[in-house]
């Protein structure tokens, strides 16, 4: 018996709850807590009669004909005593994820993301997901460029050196800096991960002051001034689809800028006379200890959109509209959200073009919500409150700052002291 902690003991035991036709019971690693009272035993592929095991195992010295069996059990042993003193406190959880891969696999950067994005998906995540899946694909790519399968490249490799080398080969590819970041960032959650799980020391990780810095880059400012949401607005759709495309699109911006996700995942119970409350999706799984409810007030404009669109069932569990059935798994619905969206904008943008406007896309009518409740004299908290967001950093990157009338206006109203 190999002891872990004071409250912790690793063992190999002979499971005697059921004899097999051959008359042996299977040979089981034991791991016991004591903080919190919990076993659990894990299969080998050794089994043993009862007269067997004792010569083998519990003797003091076996015969020399047990000695190699003996080295096997005992590796078996060594190694998960070995996975389990690395955790601190020890997590059953982790210590089988550590205990039952190759050893190489948890620096390994394909393994690695593999297993993030299963954790991904496992929580509903399946957009943070697909970035993960096409980063790893972008590291695969530039691996490939330098010889070297991405199956093999581990993070002791994902140095500074080895960062800069990847946005130089990215830049010449034609991508953003923009990509580029997006896709490190995952790396460095990667690392982070590592790092925590003690699978990696914190020296190698690579970003930092002296080090790789991610690119930051200023967002381009998503927001329509007042004139052209005028114009966008009483322009005339050409066909039932550009119709709904827009119907949607001020629909979010009527209604806080509410994403096309949350309309879509509205219930019945969310609506009452003049108001919705609701969760923003984004932040259920993300701030489950901080959850705000967003409640915004309907104009009339958006009481005419949900009883345009309203589905005919009113049970307070069914979606207000019926573009999701309300029991698709995970990724059936995020990829009919994805089409819906994808169907607002390809039809919004053919108005846009009419009309000589900005291409825009859905999340312009949050930030354009955003920053016509500031213009309009609103302050930043309110538009907080009204967007979700728990940062105020957040919100003021939704802001598109005072357009040149307003400063106008303001320049000529700042000496009237009446």
């Amino acid at each position: 018996m190999s002891k872990v902690s004071v409250d912790n003991t690793i063992s190999m035991v002979l499971d005697k709850r059921r004899k097999k036709k051959n008359g042996k019971y299977p040979v089981k690693l034991r791991v016991f807590t004591s903080t919190p009272r919990k076993q659990k035993l894990y299969p080998t592929r050794f089994e043993f009669s009862e007269e067997e095991f004792s010569s083998i195992w519990e003797t003091v010295r076996p015969r020399s004909t047990y000695k190699q069996t003996r080295k096997m059990l005992q590796a078996i042993e060594q190694n998960a005593w070995s996975v389990a003193n690395e955790l601190e406190p020890f997590d059953f959880e982790l210590f089988e994820k550590k205990l039952f891969r190759k050893r190489r696999d948890g620096t390994n950067v394909s393994y690695l993301y593999g297993e993030r994005i299963k954790e991904l998906r496992s929580m509903d995540k399946i957009n943070t997901a697909n970035n993960y899946g096409l980063a790893l694909k972008s590291f695969a790519r530039f691996s490939e460029s330098e010889k070297k399968k991405i199956e093999e490249l581990s993070l002791f490799e994902v140095n500074t050196n080895w960062l800069n080398r990847y946005e130089h080969y990215m830049v010449e590819q034609g991508k953003s800096l923009t990509t580029v970041s997006i896709y490190i960032r995952t790396l460095k959650t990667i690392f982070n991960k590592a790092i925590e799980e003690k699978e990696i020391e914190s020296g190698y990780f690579p970003f930092g002051k002296g080090k790789y810095i991610v690119p930051k880059v200023s967002n381009k400012k998503k927001a329509l001034t007042k004139e052209q949401l005028k114009q966008l607005f009483e322009a005339r759709p050409k066909s039932p689809q550009e119709e709904k495309a827009k119907d949607f699109w001020f629909f979010s911006f009527a209604c806080n800028g509410i994403n096309i996700k949350d309309i879509l995942l509205l219930k019945n119970k969310d609506m009452d006379d003049d108001k919705i409350t609701f969760y923003r999706a984004k932040t259920i799984s993300t701030s489950k200890g901080n959850l705000k409810k967003i409640t915004v007030y309907l104009n009339e404009f958006a009481k005419e959109i949900i009883h345009k669109y309203r589905s005919k069932s009113l049970a307070p569990n069914d979606l207000v509209f019926s573009v999701l059935e309300g029991e698709e798994n995970p990724v059936k619905q995020h990829t009919k959200i994805k089409n819906f969206t994808r169907f607002i904008n390809q039809h919004i943008r053919k108005i846009c073009e009419e009309h000589d406007l900005p291409i825009i896309s859905t999340y312009w009518a949050r930030h354009s919500f955003a920053t016509t409740v500031i213009r309009k004299g609103g302050s930043m908290e309110f538009v907080q409150e009204s967007l979700g967001h728990s940062s105020m950093n957040t919100t003021k990157a939704y802001f598109a700052g005072f357009d040149d009338n307003t400063k106008k206006d303001f320049a000529d109203q700042i000496m009237n002291f009446g």
